[in-house]
């Protein structure tokens, strides 16, 4: 049992030692710098993206805010239309009743 231990301390170190080699070699320093250079040109992609889509929803809400603000104008000149129009079958009525 302890030599199974021994053994596997043993390779764990010599493969650590062989990964360190490998990931400190000037091949795969290239390789690290190609792949964040990928990283940032796919960051600069998704963040124009980004604000793109910023933007488009900024001017749906402008315009969201617009109709809702025409609309509640239009509701207002109904609703005082509707007042004398009300106004005006009341008063017809009481000419009525007095003849």
């Amino acid at each position: 049992m302890d030599k199974k231990k021994i053994a596997l301390f043993a390779g764990g170190a010599l493969f650590g030692s062989a990964g360190i080699k490998l990931l400190s070699s000037k091949d795969a320093k290239k390789v690290y710098t190609y792949a964040t250079a990928a990283v940032l040109r796919v960051k600069e992609c998704i963040m124009t993206t980004a604000t793109t889509v910023q933007e488009n929803c900024m001017d749906i809400l402008a315009d969201a805010k617009e109709i809702n603000e025409k609309r509640d104008e239009e509701d207002e000149i109904v609703e005082d239309c509707s007042e004398d129009f009300k106004d005006d079958d009341s008063d017809s009525l009481e000419d009525e009743e007095t003849l």
